[in-house]
């Protein structure tokens, strides 16, 4: 289960249902709209195009639309106009040598007949675009490759206006506030059937971003904002820098309310002043949530947040989660560093107390860690957790106290094209933790694990989804490692088919114990029948175990999934090929990378 379950579970039932109650109605309601406006349009016009040409035929029927309703004499006085627009029509896309003829059938259902004889286009003779000044040298401004504007292409006036429209647009875009046409012409000779465009458009200067001044209100140290700042004054004016400083400060969750102000003008000073408004969110929020899964139950969550300790932008935090089989509460505080949203300090104590299938464990910890984003979009968090662990195996199974103070470091990345519903992408994990006997630890331990999850979707609505999952401990006393450092495997997010956490070494007394190595992998197909959902039906594998020798488990089944406005919601079924035990149901939620 993932973080999408603020909440989730609150609405759930009830979007469900309404989706379900009234898809049907919706989509009998639209066809039966549609029908009927495709018939009243059949009834009362019909535009006829000789030699036929449906992009024509569309444009007309689109100029005319407004002008083909009424009653007989309503559209006697409008033939005038009608073929005026049919006109007008037909030379927006080259035909200028059309002959039309508009008439009106008698009769209780007046029909609009619009006869075109489209004769031969006009086409493009000679094509001149050129840029001058600073924009000549930005990629941005080379003439776009349309095949629309090629000389001999049939002229088509809106290509005219969209290659201006571009160069208008690509000038605001990257500060060249000054810029303007010094020749913007379409000849046309309908006699001839030749046009010729000639364009020059002058940039003039590139403007540039100067000083930044915020706001009095951000109650936020100016350096802490400066470090926000994704240019520096001087740079070379870019409407995407000036939208990426307001995410930038809008992602810091300091403030309720973000304006930046960069705009340009012709007369304007060749280095624009960046005006930023900021409005101070309230300082504490409570978040709730409710969650389900079948590996845990139901689940519900408590957080407190105080968003600015002082105007340093330090941050403090409390959250609390209770489930059936597990209880915990942490606390932590947060420090920003040199890139306040990807790099800060974070300081965390907590206590956690979890069921496991044949085992009870109560655990305290404290902890620092390091969170820093690479210049290569990887993620590094550099940690240090002291950890002491309570815990007792059932059925007269060993009992014990174990503490450890484990460094550790961890690296991850996640590549996808949607945070909610990927259609492709990718997500690699790793970390490794360790502890030294007699140095605060009770045995000798190192720690792996390491995750890789792939999706890929071709030809639209077919998804193939991946996902690997191993784990590794290495040390000088096995029996001294607690359950929370042993690896489980089982249930939702592992091996389908199988209870959570049920996969495992026992001991003597036949009590799960948990394993050494862990290994899970899945493959998953899915295939979309609608906007919204998808079928699926996926084989996985694997095992916790002691030896590398021992056998995996296997588990296959289907199932169907629903992306919800909340994220997507899954629902399997799948069958334990290794156990007696029939089918089990798997119900969880939550992105797919």
């Amino acid at each position: 289960m993932s973080r999408l379950e603020t909440r989730a579970q609150s609405v759930l039932c009830c979007i469900f249902f309404h989706y379900l109650r009234f898809f049907w109605v919706v989509l009998f309601c639209s066809a039966i709209s549609i029908l009927g406006s495709v018939v009243y349009a059949a009834n009362r016009v019909e535009v006829q195009v000789t030699p036929k040409s449906a992009l024509l035929k569309k444009n007309i029927e689109a100029y005319i639309a407004n002008l083909s309703q009424g009653d007989v004499k309503t559209l006697q006085a409008a033939k005038r106009v009608v073929q005026q627009q049919a006109e007008k029509a037909s030379q927006a896309l080259g035909y200028y040598q059309t002959q039309i003829v508009v008439r009106i059938s008698e009769g209780d259902e007046p029909v609009l007949y619009v006869e075109v004889e489209r004769g031969e286009p006009v086409r493009l003779r000679t094509v001149n675009i050129q840029v001058n000044g600073e924009a000549a040298d930005l990629p941005a401004f080379a003439v776009p490759d349309d095949k629309r504007l090629k000389v001999g292409a049939r002229l088509d006036h809106s290509a005219y206006d969209d290659v201006k429209s571009m160069l208008q647009n690509q000038a605001l875009r990257f500060g060249f506030f000054a810029a303007d046409f010094t020749k913007s012409e379409l000849l046309i000779d309908p006699q001839i059937g030749a046009a010729d465009i000639h364009l020059v458009f002058e940039s003039g200067p590139r403007y540039r971003l100067g000083e930044v001044r915020f706001s009095e209100h951000a109650k936020i140290d100016p350096d802490v904002l400066e470090r926000l700042l994704p240019f520096t004054p001087g740079t070379p004016y870019n409407s995407a820098l000036v939208a990426k400083l307001s995410q930038n400060l809008q992602s810091t969750g300091y403030f309720e309310q973000v304006r930046v102000d960069a705009v340009g003008s012709a007369d304007g000073p060749i280095e624009i002043p960046v005006e930023v408004s900021l409005e101070a969110i309230k300082p504490r929020t409570v978040s709730v949530g409710l969650g389900f899964s079948t590996d845990v139950g139901p689940r519900g969550r408590l957080g407190w947040e105080r968003h600015r300790v002082n105007s340093s932008g330090h941050k403090l935090g409390f959250d609390s989660e209770i489930s059936k089989p597990r209880q915990n509460v942490s606390t932590w505080y947060q420090i920003p560093l040199a890139a306040p949203l990807t790099d800060y300090l974070r300081f965390s104590s907590g206590y956690q107390r979890e069921e496991l299938v044949d085992a009870e464990s109560r655990l305290i910890n404290l902890g620092v860690q390091w969170h820093a984003r690479l210049p290569s979009e990887w993620l590094r968090v550099v940690s240090l957790r002291w950890e002491q662990e309570d815990y007792d195996f059932g059925r007269n199974g060993k009992s014990g106290r174990s503490s450890f103070l484990m460094p550790g470091v961890g690296f991850s990345v996640l590549r996808s094209d949607s945070p909610l519903d990927p259609s492709q992408g990718y997500r690699l994990q790793w970390d490794v933790r360790g502890a030294k006997q007699d140095f605060v630890a009770d045995a000798d331990v190192l720690h792996v694990t390491a995750l890789a999850r792939g999706l890929l979707t071709f030809a639209d609505k077919h998804r193939v989804l991946g996902r690997a999952q191993v784990g590794a401990i290495g040390t000088n006393s096995y029996d001294k490692v607690p359950p929370s450092l042993r690896f489980f495997a089982g249930g939702d997010q592992s091996v389908r088919g199988y209870d959570y956490q049920t996969l495992s070494p026992r001991d003597d007394q036949g009590n799960r114990e948990g394993g050494r190595y862990m290994f899970a992998g899945s493959l998953e197909y899915q295939y979309s029948i609608a906007e919204r959902w998808r079928i699926a039906t996926f084989v996985d594998q694997g095992n916790a175990f002691n030896s590398l020798g021992d056998k995996m488990n296997t588990g296959a089944g289907f199932g169907v999934r629903w992306v919800s406005p909340v994220g997507p919601l899954r629902l399997d079924l799948a069958h334990a090929f290794d156990e007696d035990k029939g089918w089990r149901i798997h119900f969880s939620m939550g992105p797919e990378l």
